[in-house]
């Protein structure tokens, strides 16, 4: 492996320690500092790919996939193994402002076809999709990791990779689901606090991670109605726009996200200001229940 980053290394965390920098005085080194060059950090990592004997990962926020796009779609239509490390994944970034917070990014990724895009919840299923990704040699992957820390919601791992399913389970309803929720990354643990709240209103709610929507939309339509279940109302929460949610939730659907671009403050300021929080999340369950 051959690892880098675009000049955020202290914030990617791509860096393992004992991993030695390739330089001009070491050839040896196993980390590159690529420079701000997300572009050519991707290209370069698109040829040694080709080349054969390695497998190239790097590090850059996930706003500035859209410098990377060209060589990521190239790299989906070569078909070769490359991961890019996107941290900084939502208006959860905070004071950087809308200008380096992603919205329309997940979606955009999501529609470039043989490209898996994980957005794992935590550090339980950020090993599971990067073992995903290890194991991809026929297609490019992302990982789309927060910046603020979250609440382990895994306890361990199971004999099977959860995560290679695309979407699953993470908690069942206490008693007969009547909402289903579902979300990515940092908003699962969202879904898991207006799972409680809607017990204290007697409704049984489940909440279903989806980590990869290539991955799901790739398992048999049985298996899929499986997971998204029969429960009568589906809410997702993303910090992020709607786009592509339809086809878990349908057009129906509740979706807790964003419509507009981001704002410069403190992430947790930011999400009570648009709206992403597990008390909406519940309301919203509540209202198509008709108990509001």
């Amino acid at each position: 492996m051959i690892g880098g980053s675009a000049d955020l290394t202290g914030s990617n965390n791509t860096k393992p320690k004992g991993m030695t920098v390739l330089s001009a005085a070491d050839y040896g080194g196993r980390f590159i500092h690529y420079g701000v060059r997300e572009h050519a950090m991707a290209a370069a990592m698109n040829g040694m790919a080709l080349h054969g004997g390695v497998i190239p990962y790097s590090g850059t926020f996930l706003v500035f996939a859209d410098y990377c796009r060209p060589a990521i779609r190239l790299a989906a239509l070569m078909g070769i193994r490359v991961i890019h490390v996107m941290t900084h994944d939502s208006i959860g970034l905070g004071e950087d402002g809308p200008t380096h917070q992603p919205v329309e990014h997940l979606a955009a990724l999501r529609a470039i076809p043989n490209l898996h895009v994980f957005r794992p919840c935590d550090a339980v299923e950020t090993v599971e999709c990067w073992q995903l990704a290890l194991e991809n040699s026929a297609g490019p992957s992302i990982l789309a990791l927060t910046r603020q820390n979250l609440p382990q919601l895994r306890s361990g791992f199971d004999a099977a990779n959860r995560c290679a399913e695309g979407g699953y389970e993470i908690l069942p309803a206490p008693a007969k689901a009547e909402v289903s929720l579902f979300a990515t990354g940092s908003e699962v643990s969202i879904a898991v606090e207006a799972q409680k709240i809607l017990g204290e209103r007697g409704v049984g709610a489940r909440v279903v991670s989806v980590p990869c929507f290539e991955l799901f939309r790739a398992l048999p339509a049985a298996k899929r109605r499986d997971v998204i279940g029969a429960a009568p109302v589906k809410v997702a929460v993303e910090a992020a726009i709607r786009q592509g949610w339809d086809e878990i939730i349908g057009s129906d659907g509740a979706f807790i996200g964003m419509t507009s671009f981001g704002a410069s403050a403190p992430y947790k300021e930011l999400y009570r200001h648009f709206g992403i929080t597990a008390e909406n999340v519940a309301k919203a369950a509540l209202h198509r229940l008709g108990r509001i």
